[in-house]
């Protein structure tokens, strides 16, 4: 790889998972012996974690599954969609509580705790192959004041969720003061590119990212009500 290069690497071949499964070792079986490189990020999606730890609940109870996932109802549709706040401090429609990709009959629901979910993944691939990587789980979110969706991090493990650029000098000489850049929400968005929503592929590969490895949380993204000027 040349310097300033990225690679983003679907991983393909993953079988459909059942709670109780043990997603490392599924990984590192998809990868192949020498696939996975020290200092790679491992992207996966909130699905197949959410699966894997038994986030799944019958379609008949996706109202209950909703309240009971919200930390408090910011807005409501005429259609019944409700944008909530969750327990973690998302900003999402329907509290994350998804019907595609799962079964017929079910919804699943966002993980107890994603960093937590993450930092087992990571840990498990070290005891699995001895190679030093970082995990982000990701979700797919809509944004306000834009249309369309991207994913986004909702758990990280084994770096830091920003480039903090504050302190440094821009081109111009000039310090720049606020700059922080969600590097964790970036490589989310890109490894969605070669995952698809409809491909069957539930985690990539991103190689050669600038990132600061770290003991971050995505709790660490998530703005304060004190701190958001639209709450």
């Amino acid at each position: 790889m040349t310097p300033g290069e990225i690679r983003i690497l679907p991983l393909a071949g993953v079988p459909e998972v059942r709670a109780g499964d043990d997603l490392a070792e599924l990984f590192v079986a998809a990868v192949g012996e020498g696939g996975l490189e020290d200092g790679d990020v491992l992207v996966v999606t909130q699905k197949v974690v959410s699966k894997v730890e038994g986030r799944v609940a019958p379609v008949a109870e996706k109202q209950a599954a909703i309240a009971a996932e919200s930390k408090r109802i910011l807005r409501r549709t005429p259609g019944g969609m409700v944008i909530s706040e969750t327990r973690h401090g998302f900003i999402c429609a329907n509290a994350g509580v998804d019907e595609s990709n799962v079964a017929q009959g079910t919804v699943v629901l966002l993980p107890l705790d994603a960093d937590t979910s993450a930092r087992r993944i990571r840990a498990r691939v070290k005891h699995l192959v001895d190679k030093d990587i970082a995990v982000i789980v990701s979700d797919t979110f809509g944004r306000a004041w834009r249309n369309g969706q991207t994913d986004i991090a909702i758990g990280v493990a084994g770096i830091e969720p920003f480039l903090d650029y504050r302190g440094t000098l821009d081109t111009q000489g000039r310090e720049l003061r606020a700059t922080r850049i969600a590097v964790a929400d970036e490589l989310a968005g890109a490894a969605e590119l070669v995952m698809g929503k409809a491909d069957g592929i539930c985690a990539a590969i991103v190689r050669g990212a600038r990132v600061v490895r770290g003991r971050g949380s995505v709790a660490e993204i998530v703005r304060s009500p004190g701190d958001d000027l639209f709450r």
